[in-house]
């Protein structure tokens, strides 16, 4: 994989910051460059029509479509027929699966991000149980996921736990990957999970024998998700949560006792 360090410029007063993508780590990016630079552009490869122009509750900060070029001088010109002249582009677009170090002799590859075939996002059926992966979903509340697939793979490598055969797990890869395909969902998105991790998450904790995740984290998680849309200048700043806060606080308390 490979991630972006971030810092600000120095100075950015006059400068005009152009980000590619409008995830999370992006809206907190363009937050933070807003309040320094002349202008922040946002280049979105998903935003309804309706949603293009100044983001509200920024002066200087614009949401556009997807950029269709970008030239030696500087300009950037968007698909919506847009133009600016940039000083920084900034790439908020996620991350590669890559494993230079790793030798399968094929039997698992990354193609179009897509790391493969893993049954459950973890092993591959002919190297299971010998080879496994944490932390490939994306899209999710992540400690928690990787703790189940943690104690998953534990679990199976002290004979605890049971995979079914090589063969059975293969079928359930080919049938996950049909699936994709008659949905339409791009092979770059295999590991994109999103709300479908809670069925995930209570499938490996059944599997462990352990408790499914707590409702109130997969309440939080939604929460969180529909403020990023209706506050997205302050979406991490406030909330409406509290009695989700007070069930967490009276789950927490319960491992002290």
């Amino acid at each position: 994989m490979h991630s972006h360090n971030y810092r600000t410029p120095e100075p950015l007063q006059d400068q005009v910051v152009v980000l590619i993508g409008s995830s999370a780590s992006a809206v907190d990016i363009s937050r933070d460059i807003a309040t320094v630079a002349k202008e922040v552009h946002i280049a979105a490869r998903s935003v309804e029509e309706d949603k293009l122009g100044k983001v509200p509750g920024h002066e200087n900060m614009w949401l556009h479509s997807m950029i269709d070029s970008v030239h030696e001088d500087g300009t950037v010109v968007f698909q919506d027929g847009n133009a600016v002249g940039a000083d920084f582009i900034i790439h908020c677009t996620g991350y590669k699966y890559d494993f230079p170090f790793l030798e399968t002799n094929g039997e698992v590859t990354v193609d179009d991000n897509r790391v493969g075939p893993l049954y459950k996002h973890v092993f591959p059926p002919a190297l299971a149980p010998w080879l496994s992966f944490v932390g490939l979903p994306w899209k999710v509340a992540p400690f928690s996921l990787f703790e189940l697939q943690s104690k998953w793979i534990a679990g199976i490598l002290s004979n605890r736990i049971a995979l079914p055969s090589k063969e059975e797990m293969a079928k359930d890869v080919d049938a996950f990957y049909s699936s994709l395909e008659a949905s339409g969902t791009p092979k770059r998105y295999t590991h994109n999970m999103g709300i479908l991790q809670w069925d995930y998450n209570n499938w490996i904790a059944d599997q462990c024998g352990v408790p499914s995740i707590e409702e109130w984290r997969r309440q939080m998680y939604i929460a969180t998700s529909k403020n990023r849309v209706l506050r997205p200048e302050s979406y991490r700043d406030e909330w409406d949560d509290d009695d989700l806060v007070l069930q967490a606080q009276q789950d927490f308390a319960n491992y002290l006792t």
